[in-house]
């Protein structure tokens, strides 16, 4: 009798743990990347006030010309504030509309098309009832990030067993624990989801304001360097704001680590 075992094909170790994987193959990207970008500026074939080196990049941010400090912290603040806004709100509107159906009827409509409306329209009527200055800017980042995270995570609030919350109901349970016990947890990889892509809009909301209506920040930074076609450091504040995307997008995706098991998060995004 042949052994099964000698016909069962042998599998592979992974030469990383799991995970790990898409993150160096992830990281190899970057890398890749920025070789290719060293090495076109080192033939010479672009001109440097089109595309400057990486090492002419870096160094401006040696220059107190530019102040990457304050600008960056402005532009933190703006997109930080305006995301965490952007949650609440939008966390505590869903759970509105999963308890009062005619509020969402009411309202629902009127976000979906408030959401159509160009947010850069929307910025000389921000200027007149702001001012110039964070608040705006906070409002941009609010106002983009806001819809996907109503509406997936009035999505979520939905996607609960119907016979589960008639169960809890003939329990006499009241909507808050309805809500606290069973529809939040179940709605966590709903948040999570929208919370990633709010993370990504509110970062363009921040930048959307500063070139409309700011006087500081990375934004504004590179529209002040426009004029002197001063590229470098056009691109050095993309880099930063880059690195603040990035890190806002992993604080979520760690949360999302603490908060949803693996098997209930709604994408494959690495762990």
């Amino acid at each position: 009798m042949t052994d099964a075992s000698k016909l069962t094909p042998k599998r592979r170790q992974p030469f990383l743990p799991e995970g790990w994987s898409n993150w160096a193959l992830g990281a190899a990207a970057h890398i890749a990347v920025f070789a290719l970008w060293w090495a076109v500026t080192a033939s010479g074939a672009v001109p440097a006030f089109i595309l400057p080196s990486p090492g002419a990049t870096l160094s401006t941010l040696t220059n107190p010309v530019y102040q990457w400090g304050s600008n960056t912290l402005v532009t933190a603040t703006e997109i930080f504030v305006g995301y965490g806004l952007a949650i609440a709100t939008g966390v505590l509107m869903a759970m509105l509309f999963s308890w009062f159906r005619l509020l969402r009827a009411a309202l629902f409509p009127l976000f979906i098309t408030i959401s159509m409306i160009p947010k850069v329209a929307l910025g000389p009527l921000l200027i007149v009832w702001f001012g110039y200055g964070i608040t705006t800017n906070i409002f941009f980042a609010f106002l983009i990030s806001i819809f996907p995270i109503l509406i997936t995570t009035a999505r979520g609030l939905r996607e609960v067993e119907p016979d589960l919350l008639d169960l809890v109901r003939a329990l006499n349970g009241t909507r808050w624990q309805i809500f606290r016990k069973i529809q939040f947890p179940s709605a966590l990889p709903y948040i999570f989801s929208s919370m990633k892509v709010g993370a990504i809009l509110a970062v363009a909301g921040a930048i959307v304001g500063e070139f409309v209506a700011s006087s500081q920040g990375l934004g504004y930074l590179m529209i002040q360097v426009q004029s002197t076609l001063d590229t470098a450091a056009m691109f050095m504040a993309v880099i930063l704001l880059s690195l603040l995307g990035v890190a806002l997008f992993g604080f979520v995706m760690l949360l999302e680590r603490i908060f949803v098991v693996k098997d209930a998060r709604l994408d494959g995004a690495p762990t």
